[in-house]
Order: C-alpha cells, then structure tokens, then sequence
C-alpha cells in the first residue's frame, strides 16, 4: 500500500484569462513535509486552497486521503475538511474577537457542542502541546501578542488530528526571534505526532529547515522540485538560486 497521501497531477486554475497554476504536479508522503516556496504571485497559496477545495482547478487531479478534490460534492468536501486543515497566515483575523480561545478550540472539535466544559481536558491538553498554559482558553484574542495567535492557530489546526495539514505563510507576519520559536514548535510537533504537512513561504530557507522534500514556483509553474537538502546546496535553477541568495544565511547570500 503507498504511503502517498497528496498526490496533484497536471493542476491547471484559471481566474478568467489568467492562468494562475499551469501543469502542476506534487506528491507528499504520510508524516513528511513538503514546502512549497515562491514569491508573492507565484501561486503557491492557489495551490494550497486548490488542495482543500476552496478554488476549483479548471483541469488536473488533486487526491488528498484518498479524495478527488476537483470533482468532490459538497458533501464530501465538508467531511474532508476535518482531515484536512489549513493554518492561516493572520491567525487575529481569523479568530473570533468575541470568543475566548477556549470556546473557539471547542467549535474547532464539535461546531455543533462547542461548549468549553465538554472539551476541557483537550483543549488544555493542546494549549499545552503548543507552549500555552492551560488556563489561557478563558482569554480573548486581542489579549496575546503575534506570535502566541499562531500558537493558537497552530493548535486550531492540529486538535482535531487531521491527516494533512497546510500552513500558508504562517511565520511571514512575525519578527525573527518569534519565527524562530514557531519553527522549532513545528519541529517538536512533526516528529512527536508524525504530521503530513504542506508548508507554504516565500522563504526558502525557511522551508529548508521544516521540509523533507521541496517544490518552487515560478508564475504558477514548477521550475524545481526534489528533497529540501539537494535544493539548498545545489540548486539547478536560476530561480532557486535568486531566492536562496535573496536569504540571510543561505550560501549565496551576500551584503555586496
């Protein structure tokens, strides 16, 4: 049996003459991470809603956990949407300022039952998981800095243990020392709870320090795809290695 959980297969989505994805294929694993890196524009975070069904490809396949996103009902896309969650780039915008991170982890486990005292446990279990303390599901939003929201956002996504979980730009928002924090979570949380991870950035040494294998965009094209280590030592194309000088700390990088 194939360990292929996302397998995209000649992905093309138009937005009327403009063609956003042209001919993109991918294909990750059960527990790794593929990154998927590009700058603004490239349509890395089109291929990430085209993976979860919120933009319709105008052709290609798209199998995620054993679904055909393209030509799924909305019924199926419902039930998929709890196995495959997506941590948004602004977690302030898509948290509730009117709800407590409790009563919003609670809606994330049972929309229909989400009441903090049926969850309790989990949600502190979570809290925890992510570097919060237990009692902070009884405060609002606006009451933690950035780089907390994310944790938030992060445990949001992963509560409900999904099969695959897609982070778009998630540490772009954030000062350096917070991105830090986040990334080293990610790591502890990959390895302790084998995730499948779509990790999306427009930068690829961040990518590099999360993902097994890597894909880089160019204008909605794949110009280079392969394991995240031969892509950050030995790029083979241009645009790789304009985005890999273009990072402080990466081999080309230079001040001159």
């Amino acid at each position: 049996m194939s360990d292929t959980i996302v397998n995209v297969t000649g992905l093309n989505v138009s937005f009327g003459p403009v063609h956003v994805l042209k001919d993109v294929s991918a294909r990750l694993d059960r527990s790794e991470t593929l990154g998927v890196v590009g700058e603004s524009g490239s349509g890395k975070s089109t291929l990430a809603k085209a993976m979860v069904g919120l933009v319709k490809a105008s052709s290609g396949e798209v199998w995620v956990d054993g679904l055909e996103v393209v030509e799924a009902s909305r019924r199926e896309l419902a039930h998929y949407h709890r196995r495959v969650q997506m941590i948004p780039q602004d977690p302030f915008s898509s948290l509730s300022p009117r709800q407590t991170i409790g009563q919003t982890l609670a809606e994330a486990i049972d929309p229909g039952r989400a009441r903090v005292g049926r969850h309790q446990d989990r949600i502190a279990e979570w809290l925890e998981r992510v570097g919060l303390e237990p009692g902070m599901m009884h405060r609002y939003p606006h009451e933690f800095s950035g780089g907390q929201r994310q944790r938030i956002a992060i445990a949001r996504g992963l509560i409900l243990e999904p099969s695959v979980v897609i982070a778009d730009e998630i540490t772009s928002a954030l000062d350096v020392s917070v991105q830090a924090q986040i990334l080293e979570l990610l790591a502890e949380l990959r390895q302790s709870l084998g995730l499948t991870m779509v990790f999306i950035s427009h930068n690829l040494a961040v990518v590099q320090r999360v993902s097994d294998q890597v894909l880089v965009l160019y204008r909605g094209q794949v110009v280079e795809a392969g394991p995240a280590e031969r892509i950050y030592q030995a790029p083979q194309h241009w645009y790789t290695r304009a985005l890999l000088d273009a990072d402080p700390g990466s081999p080309g990088f230079t001040l001159d």
